[in-house]
Formats: structure tokens, C-alpha cells, sequence
């Protein structure tokens, strides 16, 4: 039985068709599953993030594609890692790949040969997920190991950013922004306070802020911006009906801190 195709890519869902078109010609119908085709054009880090907190729930033994390529064509390699589960990544080693399969564990690399993926037919300079990737992920969710289709390859390990936390304060970094708006942080949601506290806010270079922890967005007034515990178990900063990211003027990559407890003198504006 061929294993699961899951696709993570920039690519939209135009392109995307024709990397399912190349996998349907050999797998079963329902065989491959769309994680997303919208992370924001060329960003890596963001592509990182949801291939591992999306992919990481699937089966062992899936076949994972990511596709967030800003040098394709260029001498960065095609890669296929093979993890401690058997699941198997594909995509470009630009570090898309590593967080994932670092959390599968044990994870080993070949670089795709593109003449023993697909013999006697090149790939396009401008779409390697349709003309290499997508064939790799075929056979390899028919059961080719990786060794068939390339030679040992030390990639890019370069993992998503740690965030750092003492009793005061927790500081880390934006790793999504969602189409709401809402700016996913690396910081555990377990670190914060619970619903109710009020804590010290300061995204990238804006000045300290009050924000409410709140608990779901109901639990705040429309337009009011407050601090969650995202689905991804990581703080979020949202307003409710709103974006985040347009009120704060902040984006993937910059630093977040939050402070607790909240002094009687701060003297901080609430938002």
C-alpha cells in the first residue's frame, strides 16, 4: 500500500495542481494531502514552521514535500531525508526540511540525482516541485528507499528559533502570521499566566504595551488586542476582528518579550 503525500508550499494552488497531477499518475486517489500552498512567497522560516507544526501529527512513515524554494534552479540541492518513524521529507536544502525532520528524529539525507529520479528528463530551472520533487515523493511513497534515488548528503540543519524564559519574562520571536492576522509566537503557551493576568507586551521595536491574557477571542471586546494560547500551543498576539500584525507593524522574525507580573506604577498604555 503506497504511503501518504502530504505538500507544504508558496507555490499557490495552480502549481500545486500540476505537482498532484505528477503524483496521481501513480498513487491512489486520497493518497495526497494539501497542508497549505499559501505560506508567503519565498519565506523559509515560515515554511519551516508549518511543515513541522502541521506535518509532525501525520503517520509514521508519510512522505512530506515542501516546497518553499526562493533558489530553485541554482546550486542549492534537492534533498530526500529519511527519519527515525520512516517518514521521508523532500524538498530544497534551505532548511525547510530540517526542523521536521529533526522532531521525527535520527533523520539521514541523500541529494536527489534528478537522472535516477526521473531518467532521461531534466527538470525545469524554474519548477523542481513538479519535475523532481513530486516524482521523488511518488516513488518513494511506493516504497523506493532513498539510497535509490541519490547519494549520502550532509544538509543545512538549521533549526527554528528557541525562545528563552525566566519567572519575569519570556522573550522569543513572531514565527507566523496567520490570514487573520494573528502573530504566532515560539513561545509556549504552558510558560504564560492563565486567562485573566495582564501582561507587559513589547513587539519589535514598538514601545511596552498592557495586554490582556485572555482565553478565546470572545473574551474580549471587538477591536481590543489581548494575548492567546494558540491551537499550536504557542502564544499568539491577536485583536479580535482585527489584525495584529496591521496594528503592531509587525511581521515573521521580529522579537517579542512579555513581562509579568504587572507593576501598580507602569504608567504602559493599554491597547
Amino acid at each position: 500500500m503506497a504511503r501518504l503525500v502530504t505538500l507544504t508550499t508558496d507555490i499557490g494552488w495552480a502549481y500545486a495542481a500540476q505537482m498532484k497531477a505528477v503524483l496521481y499518475r501513480t498513487l491512489l486517489p486520497g493518497s495526497v494531502v494539501d497542508l497549505t500552498h499559501d505560506v508567503p512567497a519565498h519565506s523559509v522560516p515560515e515554511g519551516a514552521f508549518l511543515l513541522q507544526y502541521m506535518a509532525e501529527g501525520f503517520p509514521a512513515g508519510t512522505v512530506h514535500v515542501a516546497v518553499v524554494d526562493p533558489g530553485v534552479g541554482s546550486s542549492r540541492a534537492p534533498l530526500a531525508l529519511a527519519t527515525a518513524d520512516g517518514s521521508v521529507l523532500v524538498g530544497p536544502d534551505n532548511g525547510v526540511l530540517w526542523p521536521l525532520a529533526s522532531r521525527l528524529g535520527s533523520p539521514r539525507a541523500v541529494r536527489l540525482d534528478p537522472e535516477r529520479v526521473v531518467p532521461g528528463r531534466p527538470p525545469s530551472a524554474t519548477f523542481e516541485g513538479r519535475d523532481l520533487f513530486a516524482p521523488a515523493a511518488a516513488r518513494l511513497a511506493a516504497g523506493a528507499a532513498i539510497e535509490q534515488l541519490g547519494s549520502p548528503f550532509d544538509p543545512i540543519r538549521r533549526e527554528l528559533p528557541v525562545p528563552r524564559g525566566t519567572p519575569e519574562s519570556m522573550r522569543g520571536e513572531v514565527l507566523h502570521v496567520d490570514r487573520f492576522g494573528n502573530l504566532i509566537t515560539n513561545v509556549p503557551t504552558e510558560w504564560a499566566p492563565p486567562a485573566g493576568a495582564r501582561l507587559r507586551v513589547t513587539l519589535g521595536s514598538q514601545s511596552e504595551r498592557i495586554l490582556s491574557r485572555a482565553r478565546t477571542y470572545s473574551d474580549v471586546p471587538k477591536g481590543r488586542a489581548a494575548v492567546f494560547g494558540s491551537s499550536f500551543g504557542l502564544l499568539e498576539v491577536s485583536v479580535r476582528e482585527g489584525s495584529a500584525a496591521r496594528r503592531f507593524r509587525a511581521g515573521v522574525g521580529h522579537p517579542v518579550r512579555f513581562r509579568l507580573p504587572l507593576g501598580p506604577r507602569s504608567g504602559i498604555k493599554q491597547l
